[in-house]
Protein backbone atom coordinates (compact mmCIF):
# COMPACT_ATOMS: atom_id res chain seq x y z
CA UNK A 1 0.00 0.00 0.00
CA UNK A 2 0.71 3.82 -0.34
CA UNK A 3 2.81 5.37 2.20
CA UNK A 4 0.60 7.76 4.60
CA UNK A 5 0.97 12.02 4.41
CA UNK A 6 2.96 11.04 7.82
CA UNK A 7 5.07 8.78 6.18
CA UNK A 8 5.88 10.51 3.14
CA UNK A 9 9.63 11.72 2.49
CA UNK A 10 10.60 15.52 3.25
CA UNK A 11 10.45 17.23 -0.75
CA UNK A 12 12.62 20.01 -1.74
CA UNK A 13 11.99 22.83 1.07
CA UNK A 14 14.54 25.91 1.84
CA UNK A 15 17.61 23.39 3.50
CA UNK A 16 19.88 22.43 0.81
CA UNK A 17 18.89 19.25 -1.26
CA UNK A 18 21.04 16.99 -3.45
CA UNK A 19 18.48 16.51 -6.77
CA UNK A 20 19.75 13.88 -9.85
CA UNK A 21 18.35 14.92 -13.21
CA UNK A 22 18.62 12.36 -15.62
CA UNK A 23 19.38 14.51 -18.97
CA UNK A 24 19.99 16.99 -17.20
CA UNK A 25 21.70 18.65 -20.13
CA UNK A 26 18.67 19.10 -22.23
CA UNK A 27 16.86 21.38 -23.25
CA UNK A 28 14.86 21.60 -20.04
CA UNK A 29 17.04 19.68 -17.55
CA UNK A 30 19.41 22.77 -17.70
CA UNK A 31 16.57 25.04 -17.38
CA UNK A 32 15.41 23.13 -13.87
CA UNK A 33 19.17 22.71 -12.74
CA UNK A 34 19.61 26.15 -13.08
CA UNK A 35 16.71 26.82 -10.83
CA UNK A 36 18.13 24.12 -8.43
CA UNK A 37 21.33 25.91 -8.44
CA UNK A 38 19.74 29.53 -8.09
CA UNK A 39 17.63 28.15 -5.07
CA UNK A 40 21.25 26.58 -3.54
CA UNK A 41 20.71 23.28 -3.98
CA UNK A 42 23.15 20.77 -5.29
CA UNK A 43 22.54 19.44 -8.64
CA UNK A 44 23.96 15.91 -10.18
CA UNK A 45 23.58 15.63 -13.96
CA UNK A 46 24.01 12.62 -16.10
CA UNK A 47 23.31 12.68 -19.26
CA UNK A 48 24.36 11.05 -22.45
CA UNK A 49 24.03 13.65 -24.89
CA UNK A 50 22.15 12.16 -27.51
CA UNK A 51 19.83 14.83 -27.55
CA UNK A 52 21.28 16.94 -24.96
CA UNK A 53 23.98 19.23 -25.40
CA UNK A 54 27.41 19.87 -22.63
CA UNK A 55 26.45 23.69 -24.27
CA UNK A 56 23.24 23.87 -22.36
CA UNK A 57 24.85 23.56 -19.12
CA UNK A 58 28.18 25.46 -20.01
CA UNK A 59 27.65 28.34 -18.35
CA UNK A 60 26.25 26.01 -15.22
CA UNK A 61 29.75 24.11 -15.21
CA UNK A 62 31.03 26.94 -13.06
CA UNK A 63 28.56 27.47 -10.40
CA UNK A 64 29.29 25.83 -6.87
CA UNK A 65 27.10 22.58 -6.29
CA UNK A 66 27.09 21.03 -9.68
CA UNK A 67 28.12 18.07 -10.47
CA UNK A 68 28.09 16.34 -13.74
CA UNK A 69 28.33 13.03 -15.65
CA UNK A 70 28.25 12.48 -19.25
CA UNK A 71 26.98 8.48 -18.98
CA UNK A 72 23.56 7.08 -19.74
CA UNK A 73 20.97 6.12 -17.38
CA UNK A 74 22.19 2.39 -17.94
CA UNK A 75 25.02 2.19 -16.65
CA UNK A 76 23.77 0.87 -13.50
CA UNK A 77 26.71 0.94 -11.32
CA UNK A 78 26.70 4.70 -11.72
CA UNK A 79 23.31 5.12 -11.21
CA UNK A 80 23.20 3.34 -8.12
CA UNK A 81 26.17 5.70 -6.43
CA UNK A 82 24.21 8.76 -7.83
CA UNK A 83 20.75 7.78 -6.52
CA UNK A 84 22.57 7.21 -3.20
CA UNK A 85 24.39 10.75 -2.89
CA UNK A 86 21.01 12.40 -3.91
CA UNK A 87 17.79 13.17 -2.16
CA UNK A 88 15.44 13.39 -5.35
CA UNK A 89 15.59 12.02 -9.08
CA UNK A 90 13.78 14.20 -11.48
CA UNK A 91 13.96 11.44 -14.36
CA UNK A 92 13.61 13.26 -17.69
CA UNK A 93 16.43 11.15 -20.17
CA UNK A 94 13.89 10.04 -23.06
CA UNK A 95 14.02 10.00 -26.77
CA UNK A 96 12.63 13.29 -27.58
CA UNK A 97 10.79 14.60 -31.06
CA UNK A 98 8.68 13.64 -33.75
CA UNK A 99 11.77 13.03 -35.98
CA UNK A 100 13.46 11.11 -34.11
CA UNK A 101 10.72 9.06 -32.89
CA UNK A 102 9.74 8.04 -36.41
CA UNK A 103 13.15 7.41 -37.74
CA UNK A 104 14.34 5.42 -34.50
CA UNK A 105 10.99 3.49 -32.73
CA UNK A 106 13.68 0.82 -31.40
CA UNK A 107 15.51 3.15 -29.92
CA UNK A 108 12.13 5.46 -28.37
CA UNK A 109 10.79 2.54 -27.26
CA UNK A 110 14.14 0.67 -25.61
CA UNK A 111 15.44 4.51 -24.39
CA UNK A 112 12.26 5.24 -22.83
CA UNK A 113 10.56 2.12 -20.89
CA UNK A 114 14.29 0.28 -20.32
CA UNK A 115 15.38 3.30 -18.83
CA UNK A 116 12.87 4.54 -16.84
CA UNK A 117 12.64 0.69 -15.20
CA UNK A 118 16.38 1.10 -14.27
CA UNK A 119 16.07 4.67 -12.76
CA UNK A 120 12.29 3.58 -10.72
CA UNK A 121 14.25 0.11 -9.41
CA UNK A 122 17.38 2.06 -8.34
CA UNK A 123 15.58 4.73 -6.27
CA UNK A 124 13.29 1.80 -5.10
CA UNK A 125 15.89 0.84 -2.87
CA UNK A 126 16.37 3.66 -1.12
CA UNK A 127 13.25 5.06 -1.24
CA UNK A 128 14.09 8.23 -2.98
CA UNK A 129 11.35 10.49 -4.70
CA UNK A 130 10.89 10.52 -8.52
CA UNK A 131 9.69 13.15 -10.88
CA UNK A 132 9.03 11.09 -13.86
CA UNK A 133 8.39 13.25 -16.98
CA UNK A 134 5.68 12.34 -19.31
CA UNK A 135 4.05 13.57 -22.05
CA UNK A 136 1.02 15.43 -23.83
CA UNK A 137 1.04 12.48 -26.08
CA UNK A 138 -0.49 9.74 -23.84
CA UNK A 139 -3.54 11.24 -24.64
CA UNK A 140 -3.07 10.28 -28.11
CA UNK A 141 -6.23 11.12 -30.27
CA UNK A 142 -9.12 11.78 -27.39
CA UNK A 143 -11.27 14.26 -28.33
CA UNK A 144 -12.42 15.27 -24.98
CA UNK A 145 -11.08 18.81 -24.75
CA UNK A 146 -9.13 19.97 -22.59
CA UNK A 147 -7.31 16.84 -21.49
CA UNK A 148 -7.98 16.35 -17.84
CA UNK A 149 -5.63 13.37 -16.24
CA UNK A 150 -7.78 10.83 -15.37
CA UNK A 151 -8.96 11.01 -19.03
CA UNK A 152 -8.97 7.58 -21.03
CA UNK A 153 -6.37 7.23 -23.40
CA UNK A 154 -6.83 7.36 -27.04
CA UNK A 155 -3.87 5.31 -29.28
CA UNK A 156 -4.05 4.88 -32.89
CA UNK A 157 -2.96 1.19 -34.49
CA UNK A 158 0.65 -0.68 -33.37
CA UNK A 159 1.32 -0.31 -37.25
CA UNK A 160 1.37 3.59 -36.66
CA UNK A 161 5.23 4.30 -35.49
CA UNK A 162 4.49 7.28 -34.20
CA UNK A 163 2.10 6.00 -31.25
CA UNK A 164 5.36 4.06 -29.88
CA UNK A 165 6.27 7.55 -28.13
CA UNK A 166 2.86 7.57 -26.51
CA UNK A 167 2.82 4.09 -25.26
CA UNK A 168 6.11 3.93 -24.49
CA UNK A 169 5.54 7.16 -21.81
CA UNK A 170 2.20 5.58 -20.75
CA UNK A 171 4.22 2.52 -19.40
CA UNK A 172 6.24 4.77 -18.15
CA UNK A 173 3.34 5.94 -16.26
CA UNK A 174 2.00 3.09 -15.27
CA UNK A 175 5.25 1.19 -13.94
CA UNK A 176 5.74 4.63 -11.79
CA UNK A 177 2.71 4.11 -10.20
CA UNK A 178 2.94 0.83 -9.82
CA UNK A 179 6.10 1.24 -8.05
CA UNK A 180 4.43 4.16 -5.73
CA UNK A 181 1.45 1.56 -4.90
CA UNK A 182 2.98 -1.57 -4.42
CA UNK A 183 6.56 -1.18 -3.08
CA UNK A 184 6.45 2.42 -1.45
CA UNK A 185 7.97 4.18 -3.94
CA UNK A 186 7.59 8.08 -3.93
CA UNK A 187 6.77 9.26 -6.92
CA UNK A 188 5.14 12.27 -9.02
CA UNK A 189 4.50 12.41 -12.71
CA UNK A 190 4.54 15.70 -14.92
CA UNK A 191 2.88 15.33 -18.30
CA UNK A 192 4.21 17.93 -20.15
CA UNK A 193 2.97 19.72 -22.94
CA UNK A 194 4.86 21.63 -25.93
CA UNK A 195 7.40 23.30 -23.37
CA UNK A 196 9.26 26.18 -25.72
CA UNK A 197 12.28 28.30 -24.76
CA UNK A 198 15.90 29.32 -25.54
CA UNK A 199 18.05 26.05 -25.99
CA UNK A 200 15.24 23.84 -27.39
CA UNK A 201 16.70 22.60 -30.02
CA UNK A 202 14.56 22.25 -33.80
CA UNK A 203 16.59 19.12 -35.91
CA UNK A 204 14.10 16.52 -33.72
CA UNK A 205 10.55 18.77 -35.28
CA UNK A 206 10.48 20.90 -32.28
CA UNK A 207 8.03 23.68 -34.26
CA UNK A 208 8.62 26.61 -32.84
CA UNK A 209 12.73 26.64 -32.69
CA UNK A 210 11.85 25.53 -36.93
CA UNK A 211 9.80 28.55 -37.49
CA UNK A 212 12.01 31.20 -35.66
CA UNK A 213 15.02 29.56 -37.19
CA UNK A 214 13.47 29.65 -40.32
CA UNK A 215 11.91 32.91 -40.27
CA UNK A 216 15.46 34.49 -38.82
CA UNK A 217 17.10 32.97 -42.27
CA UNK A 218 14.08 34.40 -44.61
CA UNK A 219 13.77 30.88 -45.52
CA UNK A 220 10.46 29.94 -45.90
CA UNK A 221 8.37 28.74 -42.60
CA UNK A 222 7.66 25.16 -43.29
CA UNK A 223 3.62 23.92 -41.78
CA UNK A 224 3.24 20.61 -42.01
CA UNK A 225 -0.36 19.08 -43.03
CA UNK A 226 -3.11 21.73 -43.11
CA UNK A 227 -1.55 23.99 -39.92
CA UNK A 228 -5.42 23.88 -38.70
CA UNK A 229 -4.00 21.13 -35.79
CA UNK A 230 -3.48 23.20 -32.68
CA UNK A 231 -1.35 23.37 -29.85
CA UNK A 232 -0.43 25.18 -26.57
CA UNK A 233 3.25 26.22 -25.96
CA UNK A 234 4.79 26.90 -22.68
CA UNK A 235 7.84 28.57 -21.83
CA UNK A 236 10.21 26.73 -19.83
CA UNK A 237 10.83 28.56 -16.98
CA UNK A 238 7.13 28.78 -16.43
CA UNK A 239 6.98 24.75 -16.18
CA UNK A 240 9.99 24.83 -14.09
CA UNK A 241 8.18 26.29 -11.56
CA UNK A 242 5.39 23.86 -11.87
CA UNK A 243 8.21 21.03 -11.26
CA UNK A 244 9.53 22.96 -8.15
CA UNK A 245 6.02 23.39 -6.55
CA UNK A 246 5.16 19.69 -6.81
CA UNK A 247 8.61 19.11 -5.52
CA UNK A 248 7.93 20.85 -2.92
CA UNK A 249 4.45 19.22 -1.82
CA UNK A 250 4.58 16.41 -0.55
CA UNK A 251 0.90 15.95 -1.43
CA UNK A 252 1.84 15.47 -5.17
CA UNK A 253 3.08 12.02 -4.13
CA UNK A 254 1.43 9.40 -6.30
CA UNK A 255 -0.02 11.93 -8.14
CA UNK A 256 -0.12 12.97 -12.19
CA UNK A 257 -0.15 16.52 -13.46
CA UNK A 258 -0.52 18.61 -16.44
CA UNK A 259 2.33 21.02 -17.14
CA UNK A 260 1.44 23.47 -19.77
CA UNK A 261 -0.03 26.29 -21.11
CA UNK A 262 -4.17 26.39 -21.69
CA UNK A 263 -4.08 29.12 -24.46
CA UNK A 264 -4.30 27.57 -27.61
CA UNK A 265 -2.97 28.42 -31.27
CA UNK A 266 -3.54 26.68 -34.37
CA UNK A 267 0.16 25.73 -36.65
CA UNK A 268 -0.71 28.22 -39.22
CA UNK A 269 -1.72 31.24 -37.17
CA UNK A 270 1.66 30.34 -35.25
CA UNK A 271 3.78 30.52 -38.39
CA UNK A 272 2.11 33.65 -38.78
CA UNK A 273 2.94 35.08 -35.84
CA UNK A 274 6.44 34.12 -35.96
CA UNK A 275 6.61 35.44 -39.46
CA UNK A 276 5.23 38.54 -38.07
CA UNK A 277 6.59 38.71 -34.67
CA UNK A 278 10.13 39.13 -36.60
CA UNK A 279 9.34 41.10 -38.81
CA UNK A 280 10.48 38.27 -41.41
CA UNK A 281 9.59 38.46 -45.10
CA UNK A 282 9.51 34.26 -45.09
CA UNK A 283 6.55 32.53 -46.80
CA UNK A 284 4.67 29.98 -45.32
CA UNK A 285 4.74 26.71 -46.99
CA UNK A 286 2.76 23.65 -46.03
CA UNK A 287 4.26 20.22 -46.60
CA UNK A 288 2.36 16.79 -46.62
CA UNK A 289 2.77 14.75 -43.31
CA UNK A 290 3.38 12.07 -45.78
CA UNK A 291 6.63 14.18 -47.26
CA UNK A 292 7.61 15.36 -43.89
CA UNK A 293 7.29 12.03 -42.07
CA UNK A 294 5.96 8.82 -43.48
CA UNK A 295 3.09 7.59 -45.29
CA UNK A 296 0.14 7.15 -43.15
CA UNK A 297 1.56 9.46 -40.23
CA UNK A 298 -1.61 10.46 -37.67
CA UNK A 299 -1.62 13.50 -35.93
CA UNK A 300 -3.53 15.38 -33.20
CA UNK A 301 -6.10 18.08 -33.89
CA UNK A 302 -6.41 19.59 -30.66
CA UNK A 303 -3.94 19.20 -27.69
CA UNK A 304 -5.37 21.23 -24.62
CA UNK A 305 -4.21 20.63 -20.95
CA UNK A 306 -6.88 20.88 -18.31
CA UNK A 307 -4.54 22.72 -15.42
CA UNK A 308 -7.09 22.03 -12.88
CA UNK A 309 -5.51 19.34 -10.60
CA UNK A 310 -2.40 21.44 -10.48
CA UNK A 311 -3.43 24.52 -9.69
CA UNK A 312 -5.97 23.45 -6.89
CA UNK A 313 -2.64 21.79 -5.22
CA UNK A 314 0.15 24.41 -6.10
CA UNK A 315 -1.25 27.41 -7.05
CA UNK A 316 0.46 27.04 -9.88
CA UNK A 317 -0.45 29.00 -13.47
CA UNK A 318 1.72 29.53 -16.65
CA UNK A 319 2.47 33.51 -16.85
CA UNK A 320 4.75 34.25 -20.50
CA UNK A 321 3.20 35.07 -23.03
CA UNK A 322 3.39 33.72 -26.36
CA UNK A 323 5.19 36.77 -27.63
CA UNK A 324 7.14 36.61 -25.07
CA UNK A 325 8.56 33.09 -26.00
CA UNK A 326 8.87 33.89 -29.54
CA UNK A 327 11.40 36.76 -28.32
CA UNK A 328 13.65 34.60 -26.08
CA UNK A 329 13.74 31.89 -28.81
CA UNK A 330 14.60 34.46 -31.28
CA UNK A 331 17.22 36.43 -29.03
CA UNK A 332 18.86 32.90 -27.98
CA UNK A 333 19.47 32.31 -31.77
CA UNK A 334 21.20 35.37 -32.33
CA UNK A 335 23.35 34.94 -29.06
CA UNK A 336 24.49 31.40 -30.03
CA UNK A 337 25.43 32.68 -33.65
CA UNK A 338 27.45 35.17 -32.07
CA UNK A 339 28.94 32.85 -29.65
CA UNK A 340 29.72 30.79 -32.99
CA UNK A 341 31.11 33.23 -34.75
CA UNK A 342 33.65 34.18 -32.42
CA UNK A 343 33.66 31.50 -29.83
CA UNK A 344 37.66 29.69 -29.18
CA UNK A 345 35.33 27.38 -26.65
CA UNK A 346 37.16 23.84 -26.43
CA UNK A 347 35.60 20.88 -28.38
CA UNK A 348 33.24 18.60 -26.32
CA UNK A 349 36.02 15.80 -26.39
CA UNK A 350 38.09 18.19 -23.88
CA UNK A 351 35.80 18.32 -21.56
CA UNK A 352 36.56 16.84 -18.21
CA UNK A 353 33.71 14.21 -17.51
CA UNK A 354 32.58 14.13 -13.72
CA UNK A 355 32.61 17.36 -11.43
Amino acid sequence: MANSNGDRPSLLGGSKTRVLITGGAGFFGSHLAEALLQQNHEVFILDDLSTGSIENIRDLKVRPGLQYWIDSVKNRPLLAELVDECDIIVHLAAAVGVRLIVDSPVHTIETNVNGTEIVLKAASKKKKLVLVASTSEVYGKSTRVPFREDDDLVLGATTKGRWSYAASKALDEFLALAYWKEKSLPVIIGRFFNIVGPRQASRYGMVLPNFVSQAMAGADVTVFGTGQQSRCFCYVGDAVQAVLRLLENPEAVGGIFNIGSDSEISIENLAQLVVERLGSKSKIRHIPYEQAYEEGFEDMARRKPSLEKIQALTGWRPVTTLDTCIDLVARYFEQKAGRIAGDSMPSRSSFAVGS
